[in-house]
């Protein structure tokens, strides 16, 4: 599920619209533009029961204490374009806790690179030791 987007049935969204905060001119004032997407993580038919412990763990912080994920927008001044982004920005949240992280593997220096390094190491000494003769 991690390659694709996820696609989210209308019926397990809730949407919430109020007036949207900050400058607008008239429009912010008599127009409810600012909209909240209100998906419940538990009773939810696309995601398997180890998505939803994946998703409950990893976004604990985002949820309320009915594991429901609230996703707000109000960047557009038109309230269908608020509900659209607050649709994708819910997917890429889900999307994002759902993505596995890539496994490091730890590598080692070629042989190459090793003998290079050596061999800057014995030239950097040589130089430095060529200087402390001089002084004498």
């Amino acid at each position: 599920m991690a390659n694709h987007k996820i696609q989210i049935p209308q019926d397990e969204l809730i949407f919430k619209a109020s007036r949207s905060s900050g400058p607008g001119g008239q429009n912010v004032n008599k127009l409810n533009t600012k909209v909240a997407v209100v998906f419940d993580v538990e009773n939810s038919g696309i995601l398997n029961s180890q998505q939803k412990e994946i998703i409950i763990r990893k976004l604990a912080s985002r949820l309320t204490k009915d594991n429901r994920l609230i996703v707000e927008s109000q960047r557009f001044r038109s309230q269908r374009a608020n509900r659209d982004f607050a649709v994708e920005k819910l997917t890429n949240i889900l999307e994002g806790a759902l993505k596995r992280p890539k496994i490091r593997r730890p590598t080692r220096p070629t042989h190459t690179a090793v003998e290079k390094r050596l061999k800057q190491k014995k030239s950097r000494s040589l130089l430095k030791q060529q200087r402390r003769g001089l002084e004498d």
